[in-house]
C-alpha cells in the first residue's frame, strides 16, 4: 500500500542553504539527546529572510507546515546533516524541490529524517504557502515505494513528481544504519 503525506507547505525558491536552515550558531545542539533534538527542531529555517514569513511560530517546537515546497539547489553549503535533522524534529515529513546540493540529498538518506522529492516543474512559482497538498506515494512495498504525484486541494491540480527510486525504503527505515539493519547488512542491536 502506497504511503500518503498531506498538510500544508511552505514555499522557498532557489539556493536554499544550510546556514538558513539551521545557522552555525545552533550546531552545538546534539541531536541524539531528546531535549536538544527539539530545540534544534525549534530553530529550523530561522536563517530564513523575513520575505517568506514565518516557517516556525515563536514559542512553538513544531512546524504547521510539514511540506517544503522549494526550487533549485535546495540544502547547498555546508555538508552538515543538522539541516535534515533541524527539518525533520521541526515537523517536515518531505521536502519537494527542482533539485537538491547533492550532500543535503545524502544527508536526507543517511538520517532518515525527511523525503527530499524532486519535482518534474517548478512547482514554487505556482504554489503558495500555506495551501493545503498531499503527496501520494505509489508502490505496494517498501522496495518499490516511490512519490508519484503531488495534488493541490486548493488549486484542485495535480503534478508529477520524479522516483526516489532506492532512497525510498532507506528512509523509510528510518536512515541508513536502521536500514543496513532491517536487511541484515550489519547486525542488529542486541
Amino acid at each position: 500500500m502506497g504511503k500518503v503525506i498531506s498538510g500544508k507547505i511552505f514555499v522557498l525558491d532557489d539556493n536554499i542553504d544550510t546556514d538558513q536552515i539551521i545557522p552555525a550558531e545552533y550546531l552545538t545542539l546534539v541531536p541524539s539527546k531528546p531535549d536538544e533534538y527539539e530545540k534544534l527542531g525549534s530553530y529550523a529555517m530561522i536563517g530564513l529572510p523575513d520575505r517568506y514569513g514565518k516557517f516556525m511560530e515563536a514559542g512553538e517546537i513544531k512546524t504547521q507546515y510539514p511540506i517544503i515546497i522549494a526550487g533549485e539547489n535546495f540544502g547547498c553549503g555546508s555538508s552538515r546533516e543538522h539541516a535534515p535533522i533541524a527539518l525533520g524534529a521541526a515537523g517536515v515529513k518531505a521536502v519537494v524541490a527542482l533539485s537538491y546540493a547533492r550532500i543535503f540529498f545524502r544527508n536526507c538518506s543517511a538520517t532518515g529524517e525527511l523525503y527530499p522529492i524532486e519535482s518534474v516543474d517548478r512547482l514554487c512559482d505556482v504554489f503558495v504557502t500555506g495551501q493545503e497538498v498531499t503527496i501520494d506515494f505509489a508502490g505496494d512495498s517498501l522496495r518499490d515505494s516511490f512519490a508519484s504525484r503531488i495534488i493541490n486541494h486548493t488549486q484542485n491540480l495535480t503534478y508529477s513528481l520524479k522516483p526516489l527510486g532506492d532512497v525510498g525504503p532507506v528512509i523509510d527505515a528510518g536512515g541508513l544504519f536502521a536500514y543496513a539493519r532491517q536487511t541484515g547488512m550489519i547486525a542488529a542491536r542486541s
